[in-house]
Formats: C-alpha cells, sequence, structure tokens
C-alpha cells in the first residue's frame, strides 16, 4: 500500500502566500495523493519545534516563509539534524534582495499583505474556485468568470487553480455519459465557456493511472480505449451544437492551455 505523503507549510504571518505556491505546484503531480497542513503565525521557537515533532514522525515534507532570521537559522537546523526534508523559499530570496538594494529586511511578518487589492482578488478568486470544482454550487455559474466543462481527467481542476490563482473565478463542470450537465450552465452567458478536449490514447493514460494510484484495476471501462473513442466522439458532437470555445488540452501544460483559455475567451 501505498505510503500518505504529507507537506507542512510554514509561515510566520499567514501562510497563504506559501499555500498558493504550494498549491500551484501540486498541479503538477495531479496524480498523487498528498495532504497539505498550512501552520501560519510560527513566532516561536517552540512552537517550531513542535510541529517539526509532528512532521519528523509522519515523514513530511517541511516548507517555510520565516522572516525572522533566526526563526528561518532554526528550521534550517533543526531539519537538517533530524533529516527532515524541507525547503526555505524566503530567504534566499531576502538574501538576493538585500544585497542588490544594500539594504537589510525588515523582518516584520505580514508586511507583504498590507492592503494590496490585487493580492485579495486573488484570494477571493481561489476560495471561489475551490468552492466550485467538480460540478460543486451549480446555482452560482453565473458569478464566474470562466466556466470550463470536459469529461474526467482532462485537467479541469489544476486549470481552474491555475486561473484563480491569476485572479480568476473559475468554476468546472464534470461532463459523464448518461447524466445531463446541470441546466444552469446554459443560463449564464456562453461566452464565458470553455469546452476542453483531449486525444483518446492520452486519456487513456491518464485514466489508467489514476486509477493505478487509487489501488484500483486499469483495466475497466473508464480507462479502456474503445469506451473512451466513443465517449470522447459524443462529446464532441455535443460541444459542435453549442457556442462554446473549444480547447484541446493534448500534451499541453497547465500554463500554456490557460492562456489559451484566456486568449479565446477574450480576456487577454
Amino acid at each position: 500500500m501505498e505510503t500518505q505523503k504529507y507537506i507542512f507549510l510554514l509561515s510566520d504571518a499567514t501562510g497563504e502566500t506559501i499555500e498558493r505556491m504550494c498549491t500551484a505546484a501540486l498541479t503538477q503531480f495531479q496524480d498523487k495523493s498528498v495532504t497539505t497542513r498550512r501552520i501560519a503565525n510560527v513566532r516561536s521557537k517552540s512552537h517550531l519545534l513542535d510541529i517539526l515533532d509532528e512532521a519528523s514522525r509522519l515523514n513530511a515534507l517541511v516548507v517555510y516563509t520565516m522572516v525572522n532570521n533566526e526563526l528561518a537559522q532554526v528550521a534550517h537546523d533543526e531539519c537538517s539534524s533530524r533529516a527532515i526534508p524541507s525547503l526555505d523559499l524566503l530567504t534566499p530570496l531576502l538574501l538576493r534582495m538585500s544585497r542588490y538594494l544594500g539594504l537589510a529586511p525588515q523582518q516584520m511578518p505580514g508586511l507583504l499583505h498590507g492592503v494590496d487589492d490585487a493580492y485579495y482578488k486573488r484570494i477571493e478568486a481561489v476560495e471561489f474556485t475551490v468552492k466550485h470544482d467538480d460540478g460543486q454550487e451549480t446555482r452560482n455559474l453565473h458569478k464566474a468568470d470562466i466556466v470550463l466543462v470536459g469529461v474526467s481527467r482532462t485537467s479541469k481542476t489544476p486549470l481552474s487553480i491555475y486561473l484563480a490563482h491569476r485572479g480568476w473565478k473559475v468554476a468546472n463542470v464534470p461532463l459523464v455519459t448518461g447524466i445531463d450537465p446541470p441546466p444552469e450552465l446554459f443560463k449564464i452567458d456562453q461566452g464565458r465557456v470553455a469546452a476542453l478536449i483531449i486525444d483518446a490514447h492520452r486519456l487513456v493514460e491518464l485514466r489508467a493511472a489514476r486509477l493505478r494510484t487509487l489501488g484500483q484495476d486499469p483495466r475497466t471501462a473508464y480507462a479502456d480505449l474503445e469506451e473512451i473513442d466513443t465517449e470522447l466522439r459524443q462529446v464532441r458532437a455535443f460541444y459542435r451544437r453549442q457556442p462554446w470555445v473549444m480547447i484541446d488540452v493534448t500534451g499541453k501544460a497547465v500554463e500554456e492551455t490557460a492562456n489559451e483559455v484566456l486568449v479565446k475567451l477574450g480576456l487577454k
């Protein structure tokens, strides 16, 4: 049985920045089950050591952003001595900026956030997108900037999260054979809908990998080439009856697909 993986996200401020970065990175590993734990306001050595005790017990990866130099050093030293895999995201950046600017960092957690409208817009977008993932809360589809539709394993969720981190409120709706899409999908501005499509052979690979990750036999209709080929033909025929833009995600990175979505929807 595959061992559960954990990532601890430590910050001496809110931890929202590090969580966004980690979420974006994890979209590149969508077939791996990982539990992330954000721990904010870590501002004392005792608190930090308690967290590292648990991280060591769970064999977790520790990723941290500590503005306080002393606390960052403690995190580095303790992780090294305990053989805890770790990554300091902030210190190298602060050191490089300090050398370039000829100034010492103020070492005040939370300064980054201030009153940044763009920052809060991104947070709101991410919260909306998470709540409207995989066909949830379809009554609110009209509130989305972008609505993605597609069959299972067409990168709807990672694409949604990527766009959300750029300030777009995204909802995604799965298309399942034999089940009608929610009626709300056809009542919203159809110019905001992007229909995702993928090559059948690539979809077989993705679905089989997903089943193996879940400990299930990949030799099922869900990952069968003939079944998938029929499913995709039906989906393409359905798409052609709608005024939606169609996006082929085959072989594309999330960033490339996201850019194509924005361009085709006239948002860029």
